[in-house]
């Protein structure tokens, strides 16, 4: 029967050129993650080029979606947008290192947990000021 064929990588045939299926392993999810992140990037780059075009038509209604962006619901987005545009931006970088390196191939689980080692510093730092602003009123 002609299947798919699976082959482990090993020191001699690091990368197979035979498809795989996902297993559900890190690899998996982190390509979900980026994708999940890229489209909620797009929109967001999407609705800003909007409104910002929006003071051309009418410069009050400009003003109007403006000012709905100061509440506390748009903070908790900015928030969001800030953790998938970090996630997205490491993700794409250990992307690159696993194409263009076979050791980085070899390593994906330890990337993976430097991606969101690294997310979680700078979100860490990130959401106390950002909320603070967001709920304190500064």
């Amino acid at each position: 029967m002609g299947g798919i064929r699976f082959e482990v990588p090993t020191k001699e045939n690091p990368v197979s050129s035979t498809p795989t299926l996902y297993r559900g392993h890190e690899g998996m999810w982190m390509w979900i993650v980026h994708r999940a992140t890229g489209v909620a990037i797009f929109f967001f780059l999407l609705v800003h080029v909007l409104d910002t075009a929006l003071v051309r038509v009418s410069p009050e209604a400009y003003n109007e979606i403006i000012g709905s962006y100061k509440t506390p619901l748009y903070g908790l987005v900015e928030a969001g947008l800030v953790g998938a545009i970090i996630l997205h931006a490491f993700n794409g970088l250990r992307i690159i290192a696993v194409d263009r390196w076979t050791w980085a191939l070899r390593h994906q689980k330890f990337l993976v947990w430097v991606v969101w080692g690294i997310f979680a510093v700078l979100m860490a730092g990130f959401l106390p000021r950002h909320l603070g602003n967001v709920f304190g009123g500064e």
